[in-house]
């Protein structure tokens, strides 16, 4: 599935997520994506998507936009301990998240809402509330708080974007709203809804709304129906016999889908490069073998080669090497500074 965009991928094998795997399918993107364990069953670390934000997303109107195919009920993007984003998995929603009211192109003479700075005057105010609230009470509201708090400072900084000339930017155009995508005979319309949601993101990239993304296809322990199965995903990784041809099936799809946002990036000209050579991106999974929720030989694909800071087009054979090393690497790619990664 890899083959159209081969020579721009480089595939990691061997490494392992040194994480305590206490809690199947969420040890592992617990481990990799934040560098800590679990604890209590909840993620207790800012994850590197969110880390990499901080740094690089703060002139853009999102600092992160965090998508997915299944409507999931959680996510693997946090903000700080038990503080997850959620995922949008209505394209139809994240086009008018990104480019309904609010969005402007160089040159558009819409007039910006007055009201705008009232409301930034009146969040200001809630939060200088809230943060005097924060030493009357125990560790669970203090987090609920903070939660709200940062969800008041990401429409702070929106509400500030707003005001500003948008970024001359030659790849940026406004997209065509997408369709509905019902489901077809009670299966999803994967693919399609996949690539609309793929090309928004990278719209949006381009029109430099965002830098930073998740694309979280579907959520772990997920009996979706893919393709024409007729078992759910995570019951076939579990019950499949033999050399589970359909856990193969679906594994190969989603790649494909994968390389459609590779191929994607890759056709948006910036400058003397392309939008993919601008950037890295991450193809990864829960865990390594879902029957046994294994974690060490865990798969690691990324391509582009983020302003050629990465090589691209190789295999990197790192038999028992901390996953941890590639998460620094990509994290100082982007020019995030970090010292380290993980803990312990």
């Amino acid at each position: 599935a890899l083959e159209p965009v081969k020579r721009h991928c480089t595939v990691v094998s061997g490494m392992r997520v040194i994480a305590s795997n206490t809690t199947p399918h969420g040890s592992g993107p617990a481990g990799l994506f934040s560098g800590t364990d679990v604890v209590n069953g909840a993620w207790v670390a800012t994850t590197i998507d969110q880390r990499i934000a901080q740094e690089i997303g703060g002139t853009t109107r999102f600092r992160s936009l965090q998508v997915g195919v299944q409507r999931s009920t959680n996510s693997v993007s946090m903000s700080g301990p038990r503080l997850m984003n959620p995922t949008e998995s209505d394209a139809h929603a994240l086009f008018e998240r990104v480019f309904g009211a609010g969005f402007r192109l160089p040159g558009e003479t819409t007039e910006v809402d007055p009201r705008i700075g009232l409301k930034r005057s009146v969040l200001d105010a809630v939060t200088d509330q809230t943060r005097r609230l924060q030493g009357r009470v125990g560790t669970a509201d203090r987090a609920r708080l903070d939660e709200h708090l940062h969800n008041i400072r990401d429409l702070e900084r929106q509400l500030a974007a707003l005001e500003e000339d948008p970024p001359v930017l030659e790849a940026c155009s406004r997209p065509e709203a997408p369709p509905e995508f019902p489901d077809l005979e009670g299966r999803p319309q994967l693919s399609a809804k996949s690539r609309a949601i793929c090309d928004l993101l990278v719209m949006a990239m381009a029109c430099d709304q965002t830098r930073v993304f998740l694309d979280m296809f579907s959520q772990s322990v997920n009996n979706m129906l893919f393709l024409d199965t007729d078992a759910g995903h995570h019951q076939l990784t579990h019950d499949e016999p033999g050399d589970q041809p359909n856990v193969d099936r679906i594994v190969t799809f989603i790649v494909g889908e994968f390389a459609y946002l590779v191929e994607r990036m890759r056709q948006v000209q910036e400058g003397s490069g392309t939008l993919l050579d601008h950037s890295v991106v991450l193809l990864t999974t829960d865990c390594s073998y879902g029957r046994t929720h294994a974690l060490d030989n865990y798969p690691l694909v990324y391509a582009g080669t983020a302003n050629g800071a990465l090589r691209e087009g190789l295999h990197i054979d790192a038999p028992n090497e901390n996953a941890s090393k590639l998460m620094l690497s990509l994290m100082r790619a982007t020019g995030a500074a970090s010292a380290s990664y993980g803990v312990g």
